[in-house]
């Protein structure tokens, strides 16, 4: 991946606002721009896109071999002094900072020592940038997005619910599944929701077993060289109560009415609206509480938001979810969630496992 290529893209937008540099502290952007993967490092871009990369001593090696193209601090216990000192090495004075990036107690100890230097708070300039993906990015969520279908087609389809099984013991097959078929590791904590639990959006784990008629929500994903997917499906272990039936179709013409809303230049608010009225003429409305989808990338949840406020455009290159829900306490509940591409002539599906109900 061309970090320096986005290096210079932001450096453009520090330009446009006036600043000298920008002090990177949120560990995806810093990953974006440099291509670090460990767990603690910074990054000072200088308008000219000249750049300072920060870490401390555990990481010396790998940030050797990883960020070979931007000259290195490696620092003790100091911080945040080093990123005052880069800030001065670029020759910066009016320097950005991730407003949503630093604790207040982290930004009142780089404003005692920033004698000489104007911070400015800067909003998510990183993120815009990582709201659309290069072939490559996208190559890796269809790798991703391939472990996950995979560990599916081997335990969902392949007998791996049966009765007795729990939610907790269900989610850990999964997730080893979708490292046995080559995933780094799980992208976030599974959801595995069994009959009525499967009507909270959020569930978490419980050691509730399996029994005949319930419908199964599973919300899980892979990660994949830091890239993750995003993939629900909803099946039945057994037949399930025929209102459930009912809701799962309304759900499945929901999606694919958002799925087939998704182009470039549309607003995300036209999209979720697209999915959302179809849930609302059938009289669900209050039942699906929650936005369309999101972005995926380098996070789970990452620009754009597709809601019913707050709207932005679509642009070719940005990959987003597409996961409408109904949920009635008491009851059980149903998500069905894709991510889709963005392409020059609509859009992409990403997920190959198939979206049927099935009944096992």
């Amino acid at each position: 991946m061309d970090h320096g290529l986005r290096r210079a893209r932001l450096a453009e937008r520090l330009g446009e606002q006036e600043l000298e540099a920008l002090i990177v502290t949120r560990l995806p952007n810093v990953r974006y721009l440099t291509g670090f993967t460990g767990s603690n490092a910074q990054l000072v871009i200088a308008a000219d896109a000249s750049a300072v990369f920060l870490t401390d001593g555990r990481y010396r090696a790998q940030s050797g071999h990883e960020v070979p193209d931007v000259p290195r601090t490696v620092y003790r216990q100091d911080y945040p002094q080093p990123l005052v000192d880069a800030c001065r090495t670029l020759g910066a004075t009016r320097v950005g900072f991730e407003r949503h990036g630093l604790t207040y107690e982290a930004w009142e100890q780089l404003t005692d020592r920033a004698e000489g230097l104007e911070l400015v708070p800067v909003g998510p300039e990183v993120e815009r940038l990582r709201r659309v993906k290069d072939a490559e990015e996208i190559a890796t969520i269809d790798r991703a997005q391939g472990f996950a279908d995979r560990a599916f087609d081997t335990v969902v389809l392949g007998g791996g619910l049966r009765a007795g099984v729990t939610e907790r013991v269900f989610a850990q097959i999964l997730e080893r599944a979708m490292v046995d078929a080559g995933a780094e590791d799980r992208a976030f904590d599974s959801i595995v929701a069994f009959g009525d639990h499967a009507a909270e959006p959020h569930h978490h784990l419980t050691d509730r077993e399996l029994v005949a008629g319930d419908l199964v929500k599973l919300d899980f994903g892979a990660l994949a060289d830091g890239y993750h997917s995003d993939i629900t499906r909803t099946v039945a272990f057994g037949e399930p109560d025929p209102r459930l039936r009912e809701i799962r179709d309304l759900v499945a013409a929901a999606q694919r009415a958002g799925i087939d809303a998704v182009r470039a230049g549309v607003s995300t608010t036209e999209v979720d609206a697209a999915a959302r009225s179809v849930i609302v003429d059938a009289g669900h409305g209050d039942e699906f509480p929650h936005g369309l989808g999101h972005g995926v990338g380098l996070e789970i949840h990452e620009a754009p938001s597709l809601r019913w406020d707050g709207g932005e455009e679509l642009v070719e290159g940005m990959v987003v979810t597409i996961e409408p829900g109904v949920y009635i306490p008491g009851l059980g509940g149903v998500r069905i969630e894709d991510m889709v591409e963005v392409t020059p002539d609509g859009r992409r599906e990403i997920p190959r496992a198939t979206k049927e109900l099935i009944v096992l």
